[in-house]
């Protein structure tokens, strides 16, 4: 039997953690024995993990890494809070100087860096160890086994790396897995040398459960809200865009269209920027944050349009899972868009722009016969794909 390690942050409410959930109940157990590594025992899907999975304890010095300097300091882990001082010092300044809007991947590099020195290694070697999600220090330094596989969920042109840093980590692993080929395009733009290396994987999904799920009932009146609802399923962050869905709200009800409502599902840090920028445009009663759900699918049930209006993605699997609903998809063209839906198919693709999301919305909000299309084609697919894993299995045997 292969001895397998995954290691991720945590089990907060996301995307990646989710996909993480779907993978783990469909893994073969029989051939594996599977330890999963979390540097912190704590988000709302803790207890949506099978018990087929062995559960390692948690190490407090990787703990901090989801705890503010503060409390790191306070728990007695004096040098990691100050490799974390000197991280987000050494980042801003880099930022600045490269007139740069976001650094925090950037400062989560150096952050890495500084502290490995003073890591604990596991002591139990692996056959193979998968590393699911970026920054993959850990199971690159700190790990011992045969094979090494990392999983990247993000477009990799879009963000700010250190990319010499990062390719001493790359070439630790067999294998880098893209959970989508646009994906793994955008990362090999960035690092061509690894091209051997990247494999495609798409994450897993299980229609049944999710429509069993979104049967739940749901305390909010949204399926009794007669407007036409618009819900998203995103952290708050720059990533999502979430900024640019109030102000294309906002030109929308410009236009005269104040039926339209926007629903949002997620929490994150740019929360107080977003609901400031509602404030602004007087829209407290019409774009509203639902705040983190565990089960976000009664929502996505109950809309009229499900949107994704990120900067970037790797493959967003909130799209995929509204799609299993039969609901019309919107997503902004972001660089790995058409890896997520065929336009004018199974949804639609638009501007990554304001104007670009505010147009669309309006296109599909009066075009009941263009929304009943892309409804019914999403009925005639099967998204069901556990066999993805297969690929997994080939590259571990």
């Amino acid at each position: 039997m292969r001895k397998v390690l995954i290691a991720s942050f945590d089990m907060e409410v996301g995307g990646v953690e989710r996909s993480l959930i779907s993978m783990l109940n469909n893994f073969d157990y029989i051939n594996n024995e599977v330890d999963l590594m979390l540097y912190s025992h704590t988000g709302d899907f803790m207890p949506m993990l099978n018990d087929k999975v062995n559960l390692l304890d948690e190490i407090n010095q990787y703990s901090t890494f989801r705890k503010s300097i503060g409390e790191t300091i306070k728990q007695g882990n004096l040098i990691l809070g100050l490799t974390r001082v000197l991280s987000k010092f050494l980042a801003k300044v880099n930022g600045k100087s490269k007139n740069l809007s976001e650094y925090g991947i950037y400062q989560m590099q150096l952050m890495w860096k500084y502290a490995l020195p003073f890591l604990p290694k596991l002591d139990k070697e692996y056959d193979v160890a998968i590393s699911y999600l970026w920054p993959h220090y850990f199971v690159a330094k700190k790990v011992k086994a045969k094979r090494k596989i990392a999983w990247i969920h993000t477009d990799y042109s879009t963000i700010e790396t250190d990319i010499d840093m990062d390719l001493k980590m790359w070439n630790k692993f067999d294998y880098i897995i893209a959970v989508s080929e646009d994906c793994k395009n955008a990362f090999l733009k960035k690092y061509p040398s690894l091209k051997e290396k990247v494999k495609v994987m798409e994450n897993i999904t299980s229609p049944k459960f999710i429509r069993k799920m979104a049967e739940e009932d749901i305390e909010e009146n949204i399926k009794e809200d007669d407007s036409f609802k618009l819900v998203s399923v995103a952290r708050l962050s720059h990533a999502k865009g979430i900024d640019n869905a109030v102000k294309a709200l906002k030109l929308l009800h410009d236009r005269g269209l104040t039926n339209i409502k926007w629903y949002v599902v997620g929490y994150g840090g740019d929360e107080e920027m977003i609901r400031n920028i509602i404030k602004e445009n007087n829209l407290e009663d019409s774009f509203i944050l639902l705040g983190k759900k565990i089960n976000p699918y009664p929502y996505i049930e109950a809309c009229d349009l499900y949107v994704q209006p990120s900067r970037y993605e790797g493959k967003a699997v909130t799209v995929t899972e509204a799609q299993i609903l039969n609901k019309p998809v919107l997503i902004t063209n972001y660089p790995t868009a058409k890896s997520q839906v065929r336009d004018k198919y199974d949804g639609l693709i638009c501007e990554l722009s304001v104007e670009g999301i505010a147009n669309e919305v309006e296109n599909l909000y009066k075009n009941e016969k263009l929304r009943m299309m892309l409804d019914n084609n999403c009925r005639g697919i099967d998204y069901s794909n556990g066999y993805e894993l297969e690929k997994l299995y080939k590259l571990i045997l």
